[in-house]
Protein backbone atom coordinates (compact mmCIF):
# COMPACT_ATOMS: atom_id res chain seq x y z
CA UNK A 1 0.00 0.00 0.00
CA UNK A 2 1.18 3.40 -1.11
CA UNK A 3 0.49 6.44 1.54
CA UNK A 4 -2.94 7.87 1.22
CA UNK A 5 -3.11 11.24 -1.25
CA UNK A 6 -4.64 13.42 1.13
CA UNK A 7 -4.53 17.24 1.77
CA UNK A 8 -2.78 18.85 5.12
CA UNK A 9 -6.54 19.30 6.71
CA UNK A 10 -5.84 15.02 7.93
CA UNK A 11 -2.87 17.03 9.40
CA UNK A 12 -5.78 17.28 13.02
CA UNK A 13 -6.39 13.31 12.85
CA UNK A 14 -3.01 12.96 15.03
CA UNK A 15 -4.59 14.72 17.91
CA UNK A 16 -8.75 13.89 17.60
CA UNK A 17 -10.78 11.63 19.87
CA UNK A 18 -12.77 8.77 18.53
CA UNK A 19 -15.08 11.14 16.92
CA UNK A 20 -14.01 14.32 15.24
CA UNK A 21 -16.39 17.30 13.97
CA UNK A 22 -16.68 16.60 10.23
CA UNK A 23 -15.33 19.88 9.77
CA UNK A 24 -11.92 18.76 11.32
CA UNK A 25 -11.46 15.65 9.05
CA UNK A 26 -12.43 16.63 5.35
CA UNK A 27 -10.95 14.07 2.81
CA UNK A 28 -10.33 14.35 -0.53
CA UNK A 29 -11.83 10.88 -1.63
CA UNK A 30 -9.52 8.44 -4.01
CA UNK A 31 -10.09 8.36 -7.70
CA UNK A 32 -11.78 5.38 -7.32
CA UNK A 33 -14.65 6.79 -6.29
CA UNK A 34 -15.01 7.61 -9.72
CA UNK A 35 -16.24 3.85 -10.23
CA UNK A 36 -17.01 1.36 -7.75
CA UNK A 37 -14.38 2.59 -4.91
CA UNK A 38 -12.37 -1.02 -3.89
CA UNK A 39 -10.54 -1.61 -0.83
CA UNK A 40 -7.57 -3.42 0.01
CA UNK A 41 -8.36 -5.94 -2.75
CA UNK A 42 -9.50 -4.61 -6.34
CA UNK A 43 -8.97 -5.58 -10.11
CA UNK A 44 -10.24 -3.50 -13.05
CA UNK A 45 -10.03 -3.80 -16.70
CA UNK A 46 -11.39 -2.00 -19.88
CA UNK A 47 -14.54 -3.28 -20.71
CA UNK A 48 -15.55 -2.69 -24.56
CA UNK A 49 -18.43 -5.08 -25.00
CA UNK A 50 -20.51 -4.31 -21.92
CA UNK A 51 -20.86 -0.75 -22.53
CA UNK A 52 -19.91 0.01 -18.92
CA UNK A 53 -16.83 1.25 -20.31
CA UNK A 54 -14.59 0.48 -16.92
CA UNK A 55 -15.39 -2.24 -14.71
CA UNK A 56 -14.14 -2.56 -11.35
CA UNK A 57 -14.10 -5.72 -8.12
CA UNK A 58 -15.43 -3.68 -5.42
CA UNK A 59 -14.32 -5.22 -1.46
CA UNK A 60 -15.50 -3.73 1.79
CA UNK A 61 -11.97 -3.78 2.85
CA UNK A 62 -11.01 -0.01 3.58
CA UNK A 63 -8.19 1.65 1.56
CA UNK A 64 -4.93 1.94 4.12
CA UNK A 65 -2.78 4.96 3.59
CA UNK A 66 -0.95 7.51 6.16
CA UNK A 67 -2.30 11.24 5.82
CA UNK A 68 0.01 13.98 4.84
CA UNK A 69 2.20 15.05 7.38
CA UNK A 70 2.10 12.84 9.87
CA UNK A 71 4.47 10.09 8.61
CA UNK A 72 7.34 11.92 10.06
CA UNK A 73 8.18 12.69 14.00
CA UNK A 74 11.06 15.19 15.54
CA UNK A 75 12.19 15.50 18.46
CA UNK A 76 14.85 17.97 20.19
CA UNK A 77 17.24 18.55 22.98
CA UNK A 78 16.41 21.03 24.57
CA UNK A 79 12.70 20.60 23.62
CA UNK A 80 11.65 24.06 22.83
CA UNK A 81 14.45 24.81 20.35
CA UNK A 82 13.79 23.85 16.88
CA UNK A 83 17.00 24.71 15.25
CA UNK A 84 18.60 21.64 13.46
CA UNK A 85 21.38 21.65 15.73
CA UNK A 86 18.74 20.88 18.50
CA UNK A 87 17.60 17.54 16.48
CA UNK A 88 17.59 14.71 18.75
CA UNK A 89 15.93 11.98 17.01
CA UNK A 90 14.04 11.90 13.51
CA UNK A 91 11.60 8.25 12.82
CA UNK A 92 9.86 7.26 9.24
CA UNK A 93 6.70 5.56 9.20
CA UNK A 94 6.98 3.11 6.16
CA UNK A 95 6.60 -0.15 4.28
CA UNK A 96 2.89 -0.09 4.88
CA UNK A 97 0.89 -2.82 4.36
CA UNK A 98 -2.20 -4.46 5.10
CA UNK A 99 -4.00 -7.74 5.28
CA UNK A 100 -7.98 -7.86 5.17
CA UNK A 101 -9.93 -10.36 6.44
CA UNK A 102 -13.53 -9.87 5.29
CA UNK A 103 -15.25 -13.46 5.76
CA UNK A 104 -17.33 -11.87 8.66
CA UNK A 105 -19.43 -9.46 9.73
CA UNK A 106 -16.68 -7.12 10.68
CA UNK A 107 -14.01 -6.46 8.65
CA UNK A 108 -10.83 -6.58 10.18
CA UNK A 109 -7.76 -5.52 8.45
CA UNK A 110 -4.63 -5.54 10.24
CA UNK A 111 -1.92 -2.78 9.04
CA UNK A 112 1.75 -3.53 9.25
CA UNK A 113 4.35 -0.74 8.81
CA UNK A 114 8.17 -0.01 9.76
CA UNK A 115 9.20 2.77 11.99
CA UNK A 116 13.11 3.91 10.78
CA UNK A 117 15.14 6.34 13.00
CA UNK A 118 17.85 7.91 13.05
CA UNK A 119 19.07 10.12 16.44
CA UNK A 120 21.65 12.41 16.43
CA UNK A 121 24.06 11.31 19.17
CA UNK A 122 25.60 7.10 18.97
CA UNK A 123 26.54 7.71 22.79
CA UNK A 124 25.28 4.40 24.47
CA UNK A 125 22.58 2.08 24.19
CA UNK A 126 18.97 4.06 23.72
CA UNK A 127 15.62 2.74 23.55
CA UNK A 128 13.02 5.44 22.13
CA UNK A 129 9.17 5.28 22.26
CA UNK A 130 6.95 6.74 19.76
CA UNK A 131 2.99 7.16 19.74
CA UNK A 132 1.01 5.91 16.98
CA UNK A 133 -2.62 6.13 15.77
CA UNK A 134 -4.49 4.59 13.67
CA UNK A 135 -8.23 5.64 12.43
CA UNK A 136 -10.67 4.58 10.51
CA UNK A 137 -12.48 7.14 8.61
CA UNK A 138 -16.07 6.85 6.58
CA UNK A 139 -16.96 8.85 3.44
CA UNK A 140 -14.63 10.99 3.39
CA UNK A 141 -15.77 13.10 6.44
CA UNK A 142 -16.10 11.18 9.41
CA UNK A 143 -13.89 9.95 11.97
CA UNK A 144 -15.53 6.90 13.68
CA UNK A 145 -12.74 5.50 15.24
CA UNK A 146 -9.46 5.66 16.39
CA UNK A 147 -6.86 4.18 18.57
CA UNK A 148 -3.27 5.02 20.36
CA UNK A 149 -0.57 2.69 19.76
CA UNK A 150 3.41 2.62 20.65
CA UNK A 151 6.18 1.47 19.19
CA UNK A 152 9.78 1.64 20.57
CA UNK A 153 13.05 1.59 18.59
CA UNK A 154 16.27 0.36 20.32
CA UNK A 155 19.87 2.04 19.33
CA UNK A 156 22.71 -0.11 19.86
CA UNK A 157 25.84 1.60 21.30
CA UNK A 158 27.66 3.54 18.62
CA UNK A 159 24.42 2.92 16.36
CA UNK A 160 22.86 5.98 15.12
CA UNK A 161 19.90 4.23 13.01
CA UNK A 162 17.47 1.31 13.76
CA UNK A 163 14.09 0.37 13.05
CA UNK A 164 10.85 -1.42 14.70
CA UNK A 165 8.04 -3.09 13.22
CA UNK A 166 4.60 -2.63 14.31
CA UNK A 167 1.16 -3.16 13.07
CA UNK A 168 -2.37 -1.53 14.25
CA UNK A 169 -5.56 -3.43 13.70
CA UNK A 170 -9.22 -1.59 12.18
CA UNK A 171 -12.88 -2.66 12.02
CA UNK A 172 -15.30 -2.56 9.83
CA UNK A 173 -18.83 -4.01 9.50
CA UNK A 174 -19.75 -5.38 6.47
CA UNK A 175 -23.03 -4.21 5.81
CA UNK A 176 -22.10 -1.00 6.37
CA UNK A 177 -19.05 -0.96 3.64
CA UNK A 178 -21.55 -2.70 0.95
CA UNK A 179 -23.59 -0.82 -1.38
CA UNK A 180 -27.56 -1.13 -1.56
CA UNK A 181 -28.28 -3.20 -4.20
CA UNK A 182 -30.22 -1.02 -6.37
CA UNK A 183 -27.17 1.56 -6.15
CA UNK A 184 -24.96 -1.39 -7.40
CA UNK A 185 -27.71 -2.00 -10.07
CA UNK A 186 -27.03 1.98 -11.03
CA UNK A 187 -23.74 1.46 -11.38
CA UNK A 188 -23.59 -1.33 -12.90
CA UNK A 189 -25.88 -0.49 -15.35
CA UNK A 190 -25.06 -1.45 -19.39
CA UNK A 191 -24.90 1.61 -21.29
CA UNK A 192 -24.63 1.72 -25.02
CA UNK A 193 -23.26 4.63 -27.24
CA UNK A 194 -26.50 6.88 -28.94
CA UNK A 195 -28.77 5.78 -25.98
CA UNK A 196 -30.01 8.61 -23.99
CA UNK A 197 -28.28 7.96 -20.68
CA UNK A 198 -25.22 6.71 -22.36
CA UNK A 199 -23.57 10.10 -20.96
CA UNK A 200 -24.89 10.27 -17.91
CA UNK A 201 -22.28 9.60 -15.36
CA UNK A 202 -24.11 7.64 -11.86
CA UNK A 203 -22.49 9.35 -9.53
CA UNK A 204 -24.01 13.12 -11.26
CA UNK A 205 -26.64 12.02 -8.86
CA UNK A 206 -26.42 13.07 -5.54
CA UNK A 207 -28.35 10.19 -3.92
CA UNK A 208 -25.94 7.60 -6.00
CA UNK A 209 -22.77 9.72 -4.55
CA UNK A 210 -23.56 9.78 -1.13
CA UNK A 211 -24.54 6.28 -1.11
CA UNK A 212 -20.70 5.26 -2.58
CA UNK A 213 -19.27 7.73 0.01
CA UNK A 214 -21.28 6.22 3.03
CA UNK A 215 -19.96 2.44 1.92
CA UNK A 216 -16.43 3.32 1.75
CA UNK A 217 -13.98 3.72 4.43
CA UNK A 218 -10.39 4.69 5.27
CA UNK A 219 -7.71 3.00 7.77
CA UNK A 220 -5.20 5.41 8.31
CA UNK A 221 -2.05 5.29 10.67
CA UNK A 222 0.30 7.84 11.23
CA UNK A 223 2.55 9.32 14.21
CA UNK A 224 0.32 10.89 17.17
CA UNK A 225 2.05 14.20 16.78
CA UNK A 226 1.84 17.22 19.41
CA UNK A 227 0.75 20.33 18.20
CA UNK A 228 4.26 21.64 17.74
CA UNK A 229 5.24 18.58 16.21
CA UNK A 230 2.44 19.01 13.80
CA UNK A 231 3.32 22.67 13.32
CA UNK A 232 7.15 21.70 12.45
CA UNK A 233 6.00 19.23 10.02
CA UNK A 234 3.79 22.20 8.20
CA UNK A 235 6.09 24.62 8.19
CA UNK A 236 9.83 23.03 8.06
Amino acid sequence: MVPARFGPELLLLARCSERCPVSLVKIALPAALLILAGGCSRTGEIDTSSGVGITSLRSPCPHVGVPAGTGDITTFDPPASREAQAIDVTATLTNVTAVCDDGADMVNTVVSFDVQARRASAEGARDVTFPYFVTVVRGGASVIAKRIGHVTVHFDAGQIRASAKAEASAQVSRAAATLPADVRERLNKKRKAGEQDAAMDPLADPAIRQSVLSATFEALVGFQLTDEQLKYNVTR
